[in-house]
């Protein structure tokens, strides 16, 4: 099989839920995740508040929900490895936005303050999520009919001009829908601070 192939069904893996195919993908990547994370994390107050590992979860929570409701077209490793980084680079300036927002005095604040507290529970682990289809339930449940058939018909692997061909309306316009609802419950399940894209 190529290595175009094998990816390809690596994604699609992932897209079903395949609990071994999380685990994979988090082990393959959750240190490039980190490492990019930490690489940007330039202010040292803002690093006393967060830990790559949270920024990391963050962004693998997303993807797995992002990935399974057929928003990303990946055809290769490094789309996937561009992918990953960007967001966590967006969750991160979002963290760090969030922190302005609030006006945060950072030297009053210690490491395990009440950031570290709301984002860091006992939750499961992205790949447990994944695996156990409990994030993906809640997601759906956010969806409405027409949105739910659109992840049906990308789940199915039809391209954006197929679904725009069953569904009516133009295929860019159908990709923006589905971008559009997947902001909405990601920032309602609390998986996106804004858009990753």
């Amino acid at each position: 099989m190529s290595e175009r192939n094998t990816f390809a069904d690596f994604i699609r893996r992932i897209r079903d839920g395949e609990e071994q195919a999380a685990a994979d993908l988090v082990r393959q990547y959750e240190p490039l995740i980190r490492r990019e994370v930490r690489l940007h994390l330039e202010d040292q107050r803002l690093g006393r508040l967060l830990d790559s590992m949270d920024i990391c979860q963050s962004v693998l929570a997303s993807f797995f929900v992002r990935t399974a409701a057929g928003q990303y077209d990946l055809d290769r490793p490094e789309q996937l490895v561009q992918l990953l980084v960007t967001m966590a680079r967006n969750k991160l300036v979002s963290q760090g936005r969030r922190q302005q927002r609030h006006k945060r005095d950072f030297r009053q604040t210690v490491a395990g303050g009440d950031l570290l507290d709301r984002v860091q529970d006992d939750s499961p682990s992205p790949s447990e999520m994944a695996a156990g289809k409990e994030l993906w339930q809640r997601f759906q449940a956010g969806l409405s009919d027409e949105e739910r058939r659109l992840v049906e018909l990308r789940g199915q692997g039809l391209a954006w001009a197929e679904v725009a061909n069953r569904l009516g309306g133009t295929a860019q316009a159908r990709r923006m829908q589905l971008a559009r609802a997947l902001d909405r419950i990601s920032e309602t399940l609390g998986l996106d601070e804004a858009s990753d894209e």
